[in-house]
């Protein structure tokens, strides 16, 4: 059940549309002179050489950020983030959403990672310490309820699965309600994949009787390669802040307008 390593699919059109949001968000949450909590459940490694074997073998960054960053203007706060990454890990380094926050949040704001992995726990371990980043090696989704709510109270949780256990698409509207619950006013984001078998139907449907004011965010793109099941992506986020409508509308626009 650890089999999952997300280097294989880094720097994907998944990735570009969940971290795409996710910048945006963080820098809108970071405007304001007041400390935030990032959480995150499924870290992964928290950044990716796309020179690597893995991202040779799959080539989904060269189908994805490779051709989709000139999509977003220059001054978006994605876009920035990379810049920056790079200038630090090379020209061929994809920050994972870790990366992301840990290169938007400021001195005062806390960091919270987590990821069962052993391997990945390592790596993410090595890259995100020197950030000053709370990481721990455990099930993500029973974090997501244990650390609710944080202090600070405001601020983001990324809930990020592999969905590799298909019990997850069952068990995670219920641990949602747990998280908002404990903390009504925190961000809660919930990406998806969308498969060609949309086995997220019934969370989906599930999580909207329960949040009918959360925003849906949802992007659509070929398969990379036969037999490859995921045809676009989603993000499911409870108490979006300001603006976040219109950001996922002007990216959904983005991914139709260079739909092959």
């Amino acid at each position: 059940m650890l089999s999952y390593q997300h280097a294989y699919h880094a720097g994907n059109l998944a990735d570009v549309h969940k971290h795409a949001l996710l910048a945006w968000a963080l820098a809108y949450l970071t405007a304001k002179d007041k400390p935030l909590s990032y959480i995150e459940t499924h870290a992964g490694r928290g950044l990716y050489d796309l020179t690597g074997a893995e991202s040779d073998k799959t080539g989904e960054a060269a189908a994805g950020i490779a051709r989709a960053e000139g999509w977003l203007p220059a001054d978006h706060p994605y876009r920035r983030l990379l810049t920056q990454v790079r200038a630090i890990h090379g020209p061929q380094s994809y920050p994972g959403s870790p990366m992301i926050a840990a290169a938007s949040l400021r001195a005062g704001d806390v960091m919270h990672l987590c990821e069962l992995h052993p391997a990945e726990f390592r790596a993410l371990e090595a890259n995100l310490s020197p950030w000053g980043a709370h990481i721990s090696q455990v099930d993500g989704l029973e974090a997501a309820i244990a650390l609710s709510p944080p202090t600070p109270r405001r601020g983001m949780m990324l809930i990020d699965p592999s969905y590799e256990v298909k019990a997850d698409y069952d068990r995670l509207p219920s641990i949602i309600g747990k998280v908002i619950k404990r903390w009504n006013v925190g961000i809660v984001a919930l990406w998806y994949p969308i498969l060609l078998d949309v086995p997220h139907v019934q969370m989906l449907a599930a999580l909207t009787r329960d949040f009918p004011d959360a925003l849906r965010s949802e992007v659509r793109f070929p398969p990379i390669r036969e037999g490859h099941r995921m045809a676009g992506s989603g993000m499911f986020v409870i108490n979006p802040p300001y603006g976040m409508a219109e950001e996922a509308a002007r990216l959904l626009a983005v991914f139709e307008a260079h739909r092959r």
